[in-house]
């Protein structure tokens, strides 16, 4: 009886065509009046977007109560499946690490709404243009030339303005950081009675106190990034610059250059890290109160 049941559903379905395979079936029947019908095989998609993928490995289904049943099945996957790649480890592993540097300086509120991903993005924009500086010169000037006569600089971070931009741009945020937890009465407040106090008489050294200490830290924030990296390619002008003196010349400048874009490196990565550090420090700063 549960034999002609199961034969007449089965026979039921077919003509509905909600799911269908060419594929021979995995079992085969041995007991007279048993029919088995594939449905769904290994890379195929079910109606609903299901895909099967792996080693079917357990069956099994249920009457849904509606003219329909439900399959359940366990999948036996390859065991290099969901094992992310190189480069999705490096990712995780930069992610893990610009967000353990915001946990260990920003406690105010969720780090991950805006801060963390913040300082990610401080971190590779600044990385990146950094490492432009590996860039050959002279075949980046084969191009450039043909934009300006005299080429340009094509190391953003080696020119102040890009500094200067990315310095005022943290600085702008840390103004509506401050605004936004304390208030426009409060950041003003703030502005006018700290570090002194509130007595009339101290409201103009309070004002260049602030003062002093904004711009300060937009300076430092760029000059030192702008620094660090203009010195670099002077270092490398000059060295190279010693090649043309002669043979001794090009022997000793050709070492010292191998030496310094190796020492680069470091320079690159540390002042990328530097400026992101310094970018979750002043964000944090906004947020206390004095």
């Amino acid at each position: 009886m549960t034999k002609r049941i199961l034969h007449t559903q089965l026979e039921q379905l077919e003509p509905r065509q909600l799911l269908s395979t060419t594929a021979a079936p995995y079992l085969v029947p041995t007991a007279p009046g048993v029919t088995i019908m594939p449905l769904i095989t290994t890379g195929e998609s079910a109606a609903n977007g299901y895909r099967m993928v792996g080693i079917p490995d357990g069956l099994g289904a249920f009457d849904n109560g509606d003219g329909t049943f439900t399959v359940l099945m366990n999948h036996e996957l390859g065991a290099t499946s969901g094992v992310p790649t190189r480069r999705q480890a490096l990712v995780e592993l930069l992610i893990d690490f610009v967000d353990e540097q915001a946990k260990g300086i920003f406690h105010h509120g969720d780090r991950h709404r805006f801060v963390a991903p913040l300082a990610l993005t401080v971190f590779v924009w600044v990385v990146l243009m950094n490492a432009m500086d590996f860039l050959p010169a002279d075949l980046v000037g084969l191009l450039t030339h043909h934009i300006s006569e005299h080429g340009f600089r094509y190391v953003p971070t080696a020119d102040v303005n890009t500094t200067f931009a990315l310095s005022i741009s943290v600085l702008v945020l840390t103004i509506v950081f401050a605004i936004s937890v304390k208030g426009l009465g409060g950041w003003l407040r703030e502005l006018f009675f700290a570090p002194f106090g509130s007595h009339p008489l101290l409201i103009p050294a309070n004002f260049l106190f602030q003062m002093v200490e904004y711009i300060s830290k937009t300076l430092s924030h760029s000059l030192r990034l702008f620094g660090n990296m203009y010195a670099g390619e002077i270092l490398f002008l000059l060295l190279w610059m010693l090649a043309a003196t002669g043979l001794a010349g090009v022997v000793a400048g050709s070492v010292l250059a191998l030496g310094w874009a190796i020492f680069h490196i470091l320079i690159v990565l540390l002042q990328a890290y530097i400026f992101m550090m310094l970018t979750i420090v002043y964000i944090s700063m906004a947020h206390e109160h004095h």
